[in-house]
């Protein structure tokens, strides 16, 4: 099974508790979803591959290291990934981005995906999939499984709030797929919102109902 960390530091925690909050405005809380992605992703990309490099310091030379490789591509489900992409990009502006759309036809209640555009380097670049809100784990488990045949070197998922549910679908569907969160809720309610969660991800980042 893939690895699974909940993230517990004090400056995620005290962040997420403002965006929870239903007071919080549209304008604070893509801030904080920015805010908390990029400490998030200090956290989920602490085993990046490092090659040593010599450089001239102004008064030496150094040996030191560098990012090995490719480096990083991001790819955010839409629509709500794309809350957290200025922060990851703040971290690591060098990364690629890539994006996926997908929708649930509401007859069937099947994936359907409307859009996907990933580097065309992808099979020498490790992935971060962004999600805010791992709900049934429905949209990540497809999205990862259409990244997957693009066939990257390594896939990632990234979100901030987890429900029980969504968090042990997506392990059992990709069990090779290190998981990055910053708190594991209670449960889903009867219309699939995680409890005590946030309300709707995309609605309070972008301002629509």
């Amino acid at each position: 099974m893939g690895n699974v960390t909940i993230t517990n530091h004090p400056l995620i925690q005290h962040k997420l508790t403002l965006l929870r909050d239903k007071n919080t405005g549209s304008k604070e809380f893509r801030a904080l979803v920015g805010e908390i992605a990029m400490l998030m992703c200090y956290e989920a990309t602490r085993d990046l591959p490092l090659k040593e490099v010599e450089i001239e310091t102004p008064v030496s030379v150094a040996k030191t290291r560098v990012i090995s490789g490719k480096k990083l591509a991001f790819v955010p489900i839409l629509r709500a990934g794309l809350g957290m992409m200025d922060g990851v990009l703040a971290l690591v502006p060098s990364a690629r981005v890539g994006h996926i759309g997908l929708y649930r036809d509401p007859e069937t209640l099947q994936p359907v995906e409307y859009y996907c555009k990933l580097p065309t380097d992808i099979q020498e670049r490790e992935v971060i999939v962004l999600d805010p809100m791992l709900a049934t784990g429905g949209s990540a488990i497809d999205a990862i499984t259409q990244i997957k045949k693009r066939g990257p070197k390594t896939i990632k998922f990234m979100g901030i709030i987890a429900a029980p549910e969504g968090l042990d679908a997506l392990c059992k569907a990709h069990p090779d797929v290190d998981i990055f969160c910053a708190a594991l809720d209670e449960k889903l309610n009867d219309h699939g919102y995680i409890l005590p969660g946030l309300g709707d991800a995309g609605d309070r980042i972008f301002g629509t109902k």
